[in-house]
């Protein structure tokens, strides 16, 4: 009876071994992850506070944030994850870059309030440090909070739309993902980060702003996204349909 559960005990993990084996790996899901991560952090602490003015010929000057200008490249990078991986990998994206985030957010304001040295450079220095990340805590969980609600409304929203549509009209996946998603992002962001700091009406002309603008982009980078996606569907031999998927973002099941 020892030897035969002995055996038993073997025979599962040669089978587990196997499986493990025979695994799909993929050669770009790594790169994508780490793509898509800096980005996010880049996005979120350079350009988040800072305010920037454009003139449009019709509009007049608008005042927009500088981080509309890189951040929505990570809604593509959702986009194209979804559609060729699926929900559950781009979930672990999102989690990743979650965590990221929020040591990114944890460091800045450690290194904000641990005492400066007491020389010339650091008398000048330590004032732009808080200049710059002084509101470091709030900014940061405006960014976790909007980015982990928008990502996963946009991944939820593509693979829905992929299932419905049976793989048909990606640009139409695409753009109305991300409309959701960045609605949901723009909304929390300039409302949990800036409301009582900057004056309402340029927060809500922000806020409206970029909203456009960032859709906007998602729509000028249509034909880069079927380049990206027809890419690695090839390269990959994947093109994942959440038939059978569990939405639930608390997961990193794949």
């Amino acid at each position: 009876m020892g030897r035969h559960a002995s055996g038993m005990g073997r025979l599962t993990f040669c089978q587990l071994f196997v499986v493990t084996s025979q695994a799909k790996e993929y050669r770009y899901y790594d790169l994508l992850m780490a793509a898509f991560v800096c980005i996010l952090l880049c996005s979120n602490f350079i350009g988040a506070a800072k305010q920037t003015e454009i003139h449009l010929p019709v509009a007049g000057t608008l005042t927009v944030g500088a981080g509309v200008l890189f951040f929505p490249i990570s809604y593509f990078f959702g986009d194209v994850l979804t559609e060729v991986y699926g929900y559950a990998r781009d979930r672990r994206v999102v989690w990743v870059g979650f965590s990221a985030l929020f040591f990114a957010s944890l460091m800045a304001w450690v290194v904000v309030h641990i005492p400066p040295a007491h020389n010339e450079f650091m008398g000048v220095f330590q004032g732009q440090l808080e200049g710059v990340f002084g509101n470091a805590w709030r900014i940061a969980l405006a960014s976790m909070v909007a980015y982990w609600c928008g990502s996963f409304a946009n991944s939820f929203v593509l693979a829905r739309l992929k299932v419905m549509t049976e793989g048909r009209w990606l640009w139409l996946r695409a753009i109305g993902s991300t409309a959701v998603g960045e609605a949901l992002d723009s909304l929390l962001f300039y409302g949990l980060a800036f409301y009582g700091v900057w004056n309402t009406h340029d927060l809500i002309q922000v806020a409206l702003l970029e909203y456009v603008l960032k859709t906007g982009w998602e729509v000028l980078a249509t034909p880069l996204t079927y380049a990206m996606v027809n890419f690695l569907k090839r390269v990959e031999h994947e093109d994942h349909y959440d038939r059978k998927t569990r939405f639930t973002p608390f997961s990193l099941d794949v």
